[in-house]
């Protein structure tokens, strides 16, 4: 009986950390869940904000053909002769929580495109769709820009 003295807190004691150890896995599993998801928003959100800069630069009246002046200007386009949407509404930014963005600004102030401020490392680094192709590598949030450029011609 003697002999036997202490296996049981060496069984509990292993059980523990036995439980420990899931606990941790089951811990990081859920918040690289989270920060995927996020990830998957900063792409829904910067493409609805491409897309919205491409309206609003495609729809000016005449010829010349203009960015918008901000963010702002992308709910509601009263330019011509009937009034557009090209974005219902503005979107936060899910990698920091914040309506802030930044902004890919033409030499003439005007905004072609936007970018989050968080300078975290993104888990995906690849496998972006063709339209994409130029977040392939980045090293950080702010290196994902959604741009609008016209092609020429």
């Amino acid at each position: 009986m003697r002999q036997q003295r202490g296996y049981s807190y060496l069984i509990a004691l292993f059980a523990v950390a036995v439980l420990l150890v899931v606990s941790l896995r089951a811990l990081e599993h859920s918040k690289t869940a989270g920060r995927r998801e996020r990830e998957a928003e900063l792409l829904f959100a910067g493409l609805a904000y491409q897309q919205a800069i491409k309206d609003y630069y495609q729809f000016s009246p005449g010829t010349s053909k203009q960015y918008p002046p901000d963010l702002q200007a992308l709910l509601l386009d009263n330019r011509a002769t009937r009034t557009r949407r090209p974005l219902r509404r503005l979107y936060r930014d899910p990698m920091t929580g914040s309506a802030d963005w930044g902004l890919v600004k033409t030499p003439d102030g005007l905004v072609k495109g936007v970018y989050s401020l968080s300078t975290e490392q993104p888990i995906k680094t690849g496998g972006f769709p063709d339209a994409l192709q130029a977040l392939e590598g980045a090293k950080r949030y702010q290196d994902w820009k959604f741009v609008f450029e016209p092609t020429p011609g």
